[in-house]
């Protein structure tokens, strides 16, 4: 099975309360998740969002997976073209690089903000925050 995944994630506050959306793809939506991960920053949310991504990859048994997110600097990490130099997103890293290995292809690319799929992730992310808000 080959999967095209979009992700996003976002925090109110750089930290502030954050969620993440992963939408999964083969020939149509297959999956689509989001949830608040508590208090984090927009890069440990967006590296959160790619981890919970490669996970539900690999529980639906894909063998090629095909990662966008709108984060250049995850996606720059993840394919080694940026080093990871804060030391909170290196556990993240590595879990993410980790995860890889339940694959037998995998690519990362950088879409805008402005691309269909990030943009109704971007929804589900707000919606994740906003009943969270609303929970309180």
């Amino acid at each position: 099975m080959e999967l095209a995944i979009y992700t996003d994630a976002g925090a109110r506050g750089n930290p502030g309360p954050a969620a993440i959306a992963v939408l999964i793809y083969e020939s149509g939506l297959l999956k689509h998740h989001s949830e608040c991960i508590g208090t984090a920053t927009n890069n440990q949310a967006e590296y959160r969002a790619v981890i919970k991504a490669l996970e539900l990859a690999h529980s639906l048994k894909a063998k090629e997976v095909h990662l966008f997110t709108d984060s250049q600097l995850v996606c720059r990490q993840l394919k080694g073209e940026y080093k990871v130099k804060n030391p909170s997103l290196k556990p993240l890293y590595e879990k993410a690089k980790s995860l890889e290995k339940n694959f037998e292809k995998i690519s990362y690319s950088s879409v805008p903000r402005e691309s269909p799929y990030i943009r109704l992730a971007d929804t589900l992310v707000n919606r994740a925050l906003d009943s969270a808000g609303r929970s309180k």
